[in-house]
């Protein structure tokens, strides 16, 4: 009884954390606010409940720092989710969601963007849509040797990455030095700073490919099991593992494609959940996109906020992610995972 009350509590706070760091981050940033101008601020677009509100504080709160925090709950909650599910697919602790390509696919074709379009709106679906196409390639690569389809799965994401490595270099070669080259150097190192309402329907392509796999996660458990398992417990194991590769790609190629190359988070986030509520993907997979969430928000946060100018997310996800993992090595002694 004791210990069924402990876990939802545990569970309770996971939930609420994303929460509670979306409210506080609304508060944080060089313009400081106070609570009564946020509150207002978030009411304010309702009629009657405008009055007393500066434009700018509704301003800041509504079409800055709103979207951009959920838009940061959003991408953490994919990366989370997406790591859970690829580590239990692939029984393999060190998977992460750029495992089939689609970070350096996206990478490329905003890169592509950028150089022919010289950037804005176009970066969203071309990145989008060179993940989906970087994922597909792998899967076609895996398909040519049907004896160990997962080994070939990865061998072929390692092979398609190293392709589109190779492209996004081509297009930093032949960028214009002085605009098109960092603004490809930036992307790639991860940014929520020019996210705004607008760019929100890669948000509902994160959240198709998370309620897949929320509703898959039974699936996930029995997978992790191994093939023959799986297959005497009535699963089709291709083709489950198919739709869960999918929806995890979907979530990622979302995630990409709206704040660049994020890293680390879906590799470090799924051990903190281990850490938390077990290794049981139906409880797993929501609690690495809550704890995900709340983990970019906060980190979000910071690289607006530490700094004169802003920080890249990727360089701080691996400076906190890196020294994380060492310590999760050195608990777990390296075993323990699953």
């Amino acid at each position: 009884m004791a210990r069924s009350s402990a876990r939802l509590i545990v569970s309770t706070a996971i939930f609420l954390l994303p929460v509670a760091c979306v409210f506080v981050a609304l508060f944080c940033g060089r313009y400081t606010l106070t609570l009564p101008e946020v509150c207002q601020s978030l009411v304010s677009w309702l009629p009657g409940y405008g009055a007393g509100v500066s434009s700018e504080s509704a301003t800041l709160v509504l079409q800055v720092r709103l979207p951009r925090t959920l838009a940061a709950v959003a991408v953490g909650a994919a990366l989370g989710a997406s790591g859970a599910a690829f580590q239990g697919v692939f029984r393999n602790p060190l998977v992460n969601p750029g495992l089939l390509g689609v970070s350096n696919g996206a990478g490329f074709g905003a890169a592509l963007a950028i150089v022919l379009f010289g950037g804005g709106m176009a970066v969203y679906p071309s990145a989008f849509l060179f993940g989906i196409v970087a994922v597909g390639a792998s899967y076609w690569i895996a398909r040519v040797y049907r004896s160990t389809p997962t080994i070939m799965l990865i061998l072929g994401g390692t092979i398609v990455s190293s392709v589109f490595s190779a492209l996004v270099s081509l297009m930093k070669y032949v960028a214009d030095a002085e605009t098109q080259l960092p603004s490809i150097v930036y992307w790639l190192m991860g940014s929520l700073s020019s996210v705004g309402w607008e760019s929100f329907w890669s948000v509902a392509v994160m959240a198709f490919g998370c309620l897949v796999l929320v509703a898959c996660a039974w699936r996930v458990d029995v997978l992790s099991m191994g093939d023959k398992e799986a297959r005497s417990l009535g699963l089709e194991v291709n083709r489950d593992k198919g739709i869960i590769i999918a929806a995890a790609t979907f979530a990622t190629a979302g995630a990409v494609c709206m704040a660049g190359v994020v890293g680390w988070v879906g590799l470090v986030i799924p051990h903190i959940g281990r850490m938390l509520v077990g290794s049981e993907n139906r409880r797993l997979i929501p609690a690495s996109m809550a704890l995900g969430g709340a983990f970019l928000v906060v980190v979000d946060t910071c690289a607006r906020c530490l700094w004169a100018s802003e920080i890249p997310l990727g360089i701080l996800t691996a400076l906190i992610g890196a020294p994380f993992f060492v310590y999760l090595l050195k608990k777990t002694k390296g075993g323990g995972w699953q």
